[in-house]
């Protein structure tokens, strides 16, 4: 009977487990399509501004944009970045969280690896997951800004975009540079390293240029005035996104690993509900052969 009795503990554990399991599945799908359809909406107004903003800067040169495009240091070993790894704060989402913080291990040992032995390198963690980690491990950490991930809006964003543009004008750092995961679909996340500041000019993007996009428009207001507006704009709208890529691939990732949880968790059930069958029903054939060997030895 002690047997049946620890069989059924497991049986009522694993069952407790699946109920949780599925209902946070539920939970990440409903998300996961709300901030799906955000980022659906938002990646073709984001992609055009930055597009523009690149044209109108590598055609012309402003104060505005100078300022956001400075030229780095002749030695790159004394430019100051800061590495903003961006993922979850909470687990149960598959090996999302786990892959950012190796790629920001990789950046500092491999790309950023003199900066960072040279004390140039601050990491900003957007992961409480990713700054436990780092923290347990010794790294040295310039802060955190956890707390954007628990309240996602475009209007929560504009002043830590704002700090990092300010940073970046008062020559804090020569580099900002973010690692997170890109959402392509529930199943899959592309982890991305990309580099916020500096912008990136068209002339050292590597694209087809279409002819048709070589046509000389005319701007209306001038194209210093457009450039001046536009530049804090698209770097708001790309901080924005990339917070909501990674959420968005969050909920992907739990929801996936969700799911198989409670597959699991439902195969084990029915071979955790096989053996106490079998266990049970050796308990009463036991029972019987004892009841039938009394009467015969009587």
């Amino acid at each position: 009977m002690a047997n049946l009795k620890e069989v059924r503990t497991r049986i009522g554990s694993v069952n407790s487990t699946m109920q949780i399991t599925a209902a946070m599945k539920v939970v990440s799908a409903s998300k996961l399509r709300k901030s799906q359809s955000t980022i659906a909406a938002l990646r073709p107004y984001a992609s055009k501004l930055k597009e523009i903003m690149q044209r109108l800067s590598s055609s012309l040169q402003t104060s505005a944009e100078g300022a956001y495009a400075k030229i780095h240091k002749e030695n790159p070993e004394d430019e100051k970045i800061l590495l903003i790894p961006v993922a979850s704060n909470k687990g149960l989402c598959g090996v999302f969280n786990v892959t950012v913080l190796r790629e920001t291990l990789r950046v500092l040992k491999e790309d950023f690896k003199v900066q960072y032995e040279k004390s140039n390198v601050d990491i900003l963690c957007i992961s409480k997951k990713i700054e436990e980690t780092l923290r347990f491990r010794k790294y040295r950490l310039a802060g955190s800004q956890n707390e954007l991930l628990d309240n996602l809006s475009y209007e929560n964003t504009i002043a830590f975009a704002e700090r990092l543009m300010k940073d970046y004008v008062d020559e804090k750092y020569d580099r900002i540079v973010f690692i997170y995961n890109q959402f392509k679909n529930a199943g899959t996340q592309i982890l991305v390293k990309e580099q916020f500041l500096p912008i990136v000019s068209e002339n050292q993007v590597e694209t087809e240029i279409n002819p048709a996009d070589e046509i000389e428009y005319i701007f209306q207001p001038s194209k210093e005035e457009i450039l001046i507006s536009l530049i804090p704009r698209s770097l708001k709208l790309q901080v924005y996104k990339i917070l909501l890529d990674s959420f968005t691939s969050e909920h992907g990732a739990r929801m996936v690993s969700m799911t198989k949880a409670t597959d699991n968790a439902g195969e084990l059930l029915k071979e955790l509900n096989l053996s106490y069958n079998k266990a049970r029903q050796g308990t009463i054939t036991n029972e019987i052969i004892e009841i039938v060997s009394g009467a015969n030895a009587l």
